[in-house]
């Protein structure tokens, strides 16, 4: 059966309105390209939904009481801070809450109409009492709990991510409602792992036909196995050859054949998907952008909706 309608859309111009010091690794600007991108390609301003600050209930369902007072106020320590990566500031506590309430909007959407896509998210290194690794808070799991408490029986949060979603691990480690999996660079951060429901630590420079093998036999039998009733997917893409960070030598045409299979497969068996954009590291962010897409490109696909440029998009599904 072909979706009727386009996915649900989770943006903000918030997510790349922060100042960093000069030549920050983070790439700040990519949200506001992969937007201006989507209306470039014809996706209509309207299609957006505008998201919202995640609520004070929202984000204690997941972080400590203290570790959120600390750093909504400031009074986080040095050391602390330089754990997460980011110089603390209004503007990014703000921009912060928003991109989890922007996760929370994206379940709420893929449980309404079946599927959603954030143009941010995925912030899976933080910890319920800590952050690291440019995560603040944890909006994979925010949302996950969220989708609980409105009567979903079982969450799959199917993390591709070249870094291991350690944060997400470790606060559903005594949760079965919640399935964390992770695919991600052995070698790459964080040196330390925890334990995911499923985890899969793939080799440095690991290419195509490895890695798209990886993602179908462990989405296979994590959703026989589970059978989620909503899946939360963080589509990283430094896993990508071009990534400055990623260590793998994943293809844009990979990318592509990922996105699409995993979209896909839980479309056949009726599952709704929450899709944030993850990692994504190259300094080039019209290069960015461009494998970023690849998610969208899948996800209007399977709505019948195709964008402009969907014949090249097949193209490189079928090579």
């Amino acid at each position: 059966m072909v979706r009727t309608k386009p996915p649900g859309l989770i943006y903000h111009p918030i997510y790349s309105q922060l100042e960093l010091p000069f030549k920050h690794r983070y790439p700040i600007g990519k949200y506001r390209a992969l937007h201006q991108a989507l209306l470039e390609l014809g996706v209509a301003a309207d299609q957006f939904t505008v998201s919202k600050i995640a609520s004070p209930e929202q984000l204690l369902s997941v972080h400590s009481p203290q570790y959120t007072e600390l750093l909504i106020t400031g009074q986080l320590d040095h050391k602390a801070m330089r754990r997460i990566g980011f110089p603390w500031s209004e503007q990014l506590v703000t921009r912060s809450l928003t991109s989890v309430g922007g996760t929370v909007q994206t379940v709420q959407l893929a449980l309404q109409q079946g599927l959603a896509l954030h143009l941010s998210g995925g912030y899976h290194h933080a910890f319920a009492g800590e952050g690291s690794g440019f995560c603040l808070f944890n909006d994979l799991a925010v949302a996950a709990r969220y989708a609980l408490s409105q009567g979903v029986d079982k969450v799959l949060i199917f993390d591709c991510d070249v870094h291991q979603g350690d944060g997400t691990a470790a606060i559903f480690t005594d949760e079965p409602a919640v399935v964390t999996a992770s695919l991600h660079g052995e070698k790459n951060f964080p040196v330390r792992k925890q334990q995911s429901s499923w985890d899969l630590g793939l080799p440095t420079a690991c290419t195509d036909d490895e890695y798209l093998a990886a993602v179908q036999q462990s989405l296979d039998y994590l959703l026989r196995i589970h059978q989620p009733d909503l899946v939360i997917y963080d589509a990283g893409i430094d896993i990508h050859q071009q990534d400055d960070l990623g260590l793998l030598h994943i293809s844009t045409a990979g990318v592509a054949k990922r996105d699409w299979y995993v979209l896909s497969e839980c479309h056949k068996r009726g599952i709704p998907v929450a899709a944030v954009i993850g990692g994504g590291y190259q300094r080039d962010l019209e290069a960015l952008t461009q494998i970023h897409l690849q998610l969208f490109y899948a996800a209007f696909e399977l709505s019948g909706m195709k964008l402009p440029d969907t014949e090249n998009w097949f193209h490189a599904l079928r090579t």
